[in-house]
């Protein structure tokens, strides 16, 4: 079984139809529970105010990386797995016309919507690209700051994805990603769940998995802050509508599935 694949065909699917409805004036979700705790309450007022409404619907994300990236007046920012575009706007008014946004991703719904989103804000310095964060389609050392919301766990090929964010930062260049990381042993019903792998949960890695794999790519001075816990009460949430025992299911999770902001620096000098 291909599960790399399969996985992402049910994202592209997912998403898609998430896309779709938010364009007739839907709220999107990411995660199966009809609560959802991850992708809730990530904007302030004055974020939501700067980008049009249906761009802050279609954030399907855990955190909010550009709030915590520092961006830079004419940086190059490139977001993975943009969606409706929210971070790409956002990014694009930090780092202003002489800067540049790009955001990365697959699905065509989710592209279309962002295209109407940049066009409603006005924004220049806005490009949205097809492809996977498999294989990003810009050239090597392009790019001052690689972002993404939620998105590198539910790749089956995250060693993929981040040798590829590695190749396309420039050096000294930041990787500053917010994602759903594990702490300590996931049941594996969770593990095995496609639904939930594609609601941000199952294909999340640990912490130290993270880091290793940060490093392992060429990263240098990796860290991971999290910036939100998810208890017990989270876990029913997220494990809503799943056949197996969810009280017991919750108990074991409770705590241990938490987002993280990551933050990694490609080397001055390359070895």
């Amino acid at each position: 079984m291909n599960t790399n694949g399969d996985v992402k065909e049910v994202a592209r699917q997912k998403y898609g139809q998430a896309a779709t409805q938010i364009a007739q004036g839907a709220t999107g979700s990411c995660c199966s529970g009809a609560a959802d705790p991850i992708t809730s309450n990530l904007y302030d007022a004055l974020q939501s105010a700067e980008v049009p409404e249906k761009a802050l619907l279609a954030s399907l994300g855990c955190g909010n990386p550009t709030a915590l990236a520092e961006l830079k007046a004419g940086e190059t920012v490139l977001d993975l797995g943009s969606g409706g575009g929210i971070d790409v706007l956002l990014s694009a008014k930090r780092v202003g016309p002489t800067g540049r946004a790009f955001g990365l991703d697959m699905t065509d719904q989710m592209l279309a919507l962002a295209q109407e989103n940049k066009r409603k804000s006005g924004l220049t310095n806005v490009h949205f690209l097809k492809g996977e964060i498999e294989d990003i389609p810009l050239p090597d050392n392009s790019v001052d700051v690689v972002i993404s919301n939620c998105v590198i766990n539910l790749s089956g090929d995250k060693d993929r994805v981040l040798t590829e964010a590695f190749r396309v930062l420039k050096p000294g260049g930041r990787f500053a990603v917010s994602d759903v990381v594990v702490r300590g042993e996931v049941p594996p019903a969770i593990r095995k769940s496609m639904e939930l792998w594609v609601g941000c949960v199952a294909g999340a890695l640990s912490d130290q998995d993270y880091l290793a794999k940060l490093a392992g790519a060429g990263f240098e001075n990796a860290e991971i802050e999290v910036t939100r816990v998810y208890g017990i009460d989270d876990a029913r949430d997220f494990l809503a509508g799943q056949s197996t025992d969810i009280q017991q299911l919750a108990q074991q999770v409770d705590g241990k599935f938490v987002s993280g902001f990551i933050r990694a620096l490609k080397p001055l000098v390359q070895q």
